[in-house]
């Protein structure tokens, strides 16, 4: 994968660049691939059925509303993720079970973690274009995720 710094030199006006600071929590810092979304609020159904489906190098961009009060991916959702070929997950709020996460060959960004589970109703939306500080993920589109961030096809 190019660095995103370099990709960002190449093609900078054809790209956003997701000035949130996020923390590498994945067993890999660098990944890539078409976006898939899930827009949620403490609840992590949709994350885990959308994860449970054939990921084709796709990566996950979780719409969490910036909520650290409970977690939306953990460590067996980020497994099934792994076994259905999904390159990453970005969430923009927590996940928990940062070690063992860390050990899977797996791309993980998010703002934080706590133990707390969240719900399980299902509630919230699937492939929807998301907006997260400024930045629209659009389903489809290509995203680069690194040490130094975030890029998204405009």
């Amino acid at each position: 994968m190019t660095a995103t710094a370099d990709l960002y030199d190449d093609r900078g006006d054809e790209l956003d660049s997701l000035a949130l600071q996020l923390h590498d929590l994945g067993g890999r810092t660098a990944f890539d691939g078409p976006v898939r979304t899930v827009r949620c609020h403490r609840d992590n159904a949709l994350v885990k059925q959308v994860l449970a489906t054939p990921g084709g190098g796709a990566v996950l961009v979780v719409d969490g509303g910036g909520s650290l009060e409970s977690a939306l991916v953990g460590d067996l959702i980020a497994g099934s993720a792994v076994e259905h070929g999904w390159a990453g997950i970005i969430v923009h709020g927590a996940i928990r079970d940062r070690v063992a996460i860390g050990e899977l060959p797996l791309g993980v960004k998010a703002l934080g973690s706590n133990p707390r589970t969240s719900v399980k109703e299902g509630v919230g939306e699937v492939d929807v274009p998301v907006t997260i500080a400024g930045v629209t993920f659009t389903p489809g589109r290509h995203v680069w995720a690194d040490s130094d961030g975030v890029l998204v096809e405009r």
